[in-house]
């Protein structure tokens, strides 16, 4: 595949074009777009006459000592979303004359950090929007922060005795917690908890669904997912707490397909089956009320609306219609009454109010410039000098003599290789004969049209002639989905944008690991391997955004290296215009995640204060210098673990 683009000239380059270029204009046209400048801005309540331009911005923080990397949270963003998915599903209701209500409820695994979660459940209450916890830390999260006596709390994950006495005790004081069974030994749990306490917790059943889904999370769904329960264990659950007096308390039914739903086929097909179990658990005397329809509500990453991992063939509005229209339906059917509608919508909350931005360190690519001859030169030099000149006098049209002249080029390095193996050529010869070739690769690649039908070697080396750019991140800490499952994220300069990209690139991280780099991208509904960049100018920076992440890859992030967290800052327009900085958490220093693996700072500031004062007394180390190093040490055990930005 041919990575470059059919644009315009330089001089008629618009920032139209690079909306093009970079799918904004698909993925970003609800909260990001470009101004005049060139630069990205950020509408944080999708209103464009209320922006903040992303670079100007960064630069503010930059002379606040916030320096890059950087995760800017837009908290407003994170209302507009939750506002959005309500008057998707209160639209719904209204459209089909639903006469149950919504109340979505947010899953907190998918970004758990505290400004976040308290900021959700703040701008929920108006439509007592409530939480899930999924483990007994999540519990106590959840607990502790929803106050509101009419928002649910949906109790999912493995539960131990101790996980469902807290649920039931904590209804007592106000919460309304709902057990969702999702084992078959959870059922004796719990009645052996409430026949103790002498009071019990509402309960939900997770239903196993026989629908298909597909994706990454398929497994989500069927025989054999991790959570719920058969058609046979549900009703051998609903005969145990029948018997032992719990059956009333049974108000909800949950399942779940499965992360980033990508076509909406498999959600109706799932409605319909989960709606005939909803309906036969009322008529086996449970009362119900409430129907979980769970997550996987989709973000449309690449704005191609299409049914593949990086995308949605459908909308927030769509989702909600068919979760509305399938469940009346099948309730009408039956007579019964319709039930409250729950979502737990995280990914399509969370997603797009975070943003990553990072500096550019450097650049590197395989040298492909001619070298000058240096007097008589050894075979393989000259014959790839030949082969080079040979290239110019071609054209597009003769791709046969392109694909034979590239043959002979590799055949030619292959020999000069062979040669300084032994010993006939020095390492000057050798280096002249791989500059040669990357040459020829170069001249080779501009012969090439984008509509040709190109050999696979030779579409292969815009690839090879690509330039690294060197990112002030850690892939494995700040965007692990891209390394664990291949996730695709917007990426792109947040400014520059008035200018053509001349460079096609990849990113590689700071750790010490092949596995961390960003060489897949969005292009609209497809994958490319490299990215339209710019060269970058000395003593400048140049800033790349990584958008739509603030789902899971927070909390999934790890400490490979000893990368830490970076700066995080929330941001929240102010109200006579510009902006305020609502939360400030400074990210990891080195002394920090050095603690994390048990190394205490003050010990390893110890063992090298002994190691400098021994070699002062050997006399190899200056008290003086001996002291700069002490000093070096102290202050980066307080500094960030990521490069520091010249001033």
């Amino acid at each position: 595949m041919d990575h470059t683009k059919q644009t315009t000239n330089n001089d008629n380059w618009t920032v139209k074009d690079s909306e093009l270029l970079y799918g904004l204009d698909r993925w970003g046209k609800e909260y990001f777009s470009i101004n005049e400048k060139g630069n990205i801005t950020v509408s944080p309540k999708g209103k464009k006459e209320e922006s903040l331009d992303l670079m100007l911005l960064m630069k503010e923080l930059k002379s606040r000592n916030l320096k890059s990397p950087l995760l800017l949270r837009f908290d407003d963003i994170l209302e507009d979303r939750l506002e959005k998915l309500n008057q998707a599903f209160d639209s719904a209701i209204s459209h089909y004359n639903y006469k149950g209500i919504y109340k979505g409820v947010y899953p907190i695994k998918c970004n758990q950090q505290r400004h976040v979660v308290e900021e959700i459940v703040a701008c929920g209450r108006k439509w007592h929007f409530g939480l899930e916890a999924g483990s007994k830390a999540e519990l106590l999260i959840a607990l502790s922060l929803l106050n509101d006596p009419e928002a649910l709390l949906i109790c999912n994950g493995y539960k131990d005795k101790r996980y469902i006495e807290t649920a039931i005790l904590a209804r007592q004081i106000g919460r309304q917690p709902i057990v969702v069974i999702e084992q078959s030994e959870e059922v004796d749990r719990i009645i052996q908890a409430c026949k103790e306490l002498g009071s019990a917790p509402l309960i939900g059943i997770r239903a196993k669904l026989s629908s298909q889904s597909n994706g990454r999370w398929g497994n989500s769904i069927g025989d054999k997912s991790k959570f719920g329960l058969s058609i046979p264990e549900i009703l051998k659950a609903v005969e145990k707490l029948n018997n032992a007096g719990l059956l009333q308390e049974l108000i909800l039914l949950h399942f779940h397909l499965g992360s980033q739903i990508n076509n909406i086929a498999i959600l109706k097909n799932a409605l319909q089956e989960a709606g005939q179990i909803y309906i036969e658990l009322n008529r086996l005397g449970a009362p119900m009320g409430h129907l979980d329809v769970g997550g996987g509500l989709g973000i449309d990453y690449d704005g191609s609306q299409t049914a593949t991992s990086a995308s949605t063939n459908y909308s927030l509005q769509n989702y909600a219609n068919d979760v509305v229209a399938t469940i009346q339906e099948c309730c009408q059917a039956n007579h019964i009454n319709v039930p409250t509608l729950i979502s737990e919508s995280g990914r399509a909350i969370t997603s797009h109010f975070s943003l990553l931005i990072f500096n550019i360190l450097g650049t590197s690519s395989v040298l492909r410039d001619v070298p000058p001859a240096k007097g008589k030169e050894c075979l393989s030099v000259q014959n790839l000098r030949e082969t080079l000149l040979s290239l110019s006098q071609y054209s597009e049209n003769d791709l046969s003599k392109l694909q034979e002249a590239w043959n002979d080029a590799l055949k030619f390095k292959e020999d000069a290789l062979a040669a300084f193996r032994l010993g006939y050529i020095d390492l000057v010869e050798r280096a002249m004969a791989e500059q040669l070739t990357w040459a020829c690769a170069q001249a080779l690649t501009t012969k090439l049209s984008k509509d040709q039908l190109i050999p696979k070697e030779l579409r292969a080396l815009k690839t090879a002639l690509a330039e690294t750019y060197y990112a002030n991140i850690s892939i494995f800490r700040s965007a692990p989905d891209t390394w664990a499952i291949e996730q695709l994220f917007p990426i792109m300069p947040i400014h520059r944008l008035q200018e053509k990209p001349n460079k096609l690139g990849d990113f590689a991280d700071l750790t010490c690991d092949s596995d961390g780099k960003l060489s897949k991208f969005i292009d609209n509904g497809k994958v490319k391997s490299l990215l339209e960049l710019h060269s970058i100018n000395t003593g400048e920076d140049y800033w790349i955004g990584m958008f739509l992440g603030g789902a899971y890859q927070e909390v999934l992030g790890n400490l490979h290296n000893l990368f830490g967290t970076t700066n995080s800052i929330h941001i929240r327009l102010a109200e006579n215009g510009g902006y305020k900085l609502d939360h400030v958490i400074r990210g990891n220093s080195k002394a920090e995640v050095l603690r994390a693996m048990e190394h205490e700072s003050e010990q390893v500031l110890e063992r090298l204060r002994i190691a400098s004062e021994s070699a002062i007394q050997k006399g190899t180390l200056k008290i003086n210098d001996a002291q700069r190093f002490i000093d070096h040490i102290e202050t980066s055990l307080r500094q960030s673990t990521y490069l520091q930005e010249k001033n």
